[in-house]
């Protein structure tokens, strides 16, 4: 069974909605930040650099949210354009740039509000993070276009990063100034697969308490 590494949350969700989305059974095996467990030798061994979420499959051992909805959504066969097609070009650019682009600004506002320790904490760079989110949100609004989705109007694994993307920017109290990302934003975000994958892991944090 394909396990999932992670801790509720994190970016570990995009994986939780994804199996729930592509309906696929999964074991959430919890990497209990909170205790250090990420730190230890057992977990560094199938993650060298430490961070969740990880997923296990078989022999594979795969981190990168990005890659790994990506592979799910491959191997299922569905929520992805066929590989080579104009659509997947398509697929691919839009997970790019949201992994490279429009996500980026707001983990480097995270670091500075609480990932990284006080002393190493710039003030001033949060406000960079928000001029820049905007800049590449700009961006994205004009990649949707007046479509539904990333890929035309067809629900891909790409709506996972970025509608979990667009949650983290909420979390952040950025808004969305464009009709399209607004409406984009509750479309995806009012999904039954979320909403699935974030009971999951209320209870798994619950049993954890």
């Amino acid at each position: 069974m394909l396990k999932l590494l992670s801790y509720p949350g994190t970016r570990g969700v995009r994986i939780t909605w994804a199996c729930e989305e592509l309906a696929l059974d999964y074991e959430f095996q919890v990497v209990n930040l909170y205790k250090g467990e990420h730190k230890q030798p057992a977990f560094l061994a199938i993650s060298p650099t430490g961070k969740v979420p990880v997923i296990q499959d078989d022999d594979l051992v795969l981190a990168e949210s990005g890659a790994i909805v990506t592979y799910l959504a491959d191997k299922a066969n569905k929520l992805i354009p066929k590989s080579g097609s104009k659509a997947r070009a398509l697929y691919d650019q839009a997970m790019f740039f949201v992994l490279t682009e429009l996500e980026q600004p707001l983990w480097t506002m995270a670091k500075h509000k609480f990932a990284f320790p006080e002393e190493k904490r710039i003030p001033e760079v949060i406000a960079l993070g928000q001029w820049e989110f905007e800049k590449a949100l700009a961006i994205f609004s004009k990649m949707l276009g007046d479509s539904e989705y990333l890929v035309g109007n067809e629900f891909t694994v790409a709506d996972i990063i970025a509608g979990h993307t667009l949650s983290w920017a909420e979390g952040f109290e950025q808004t969305f100034p464009q009709e399209n990302v607004s409406a984009y934003a509750k479309r995806i975000l009012s999904r039954p697969g979320l909403a699935a994958a974030r009971d999951k892991e209320k209870a798994i944090k619950e049993a954890l308490s």
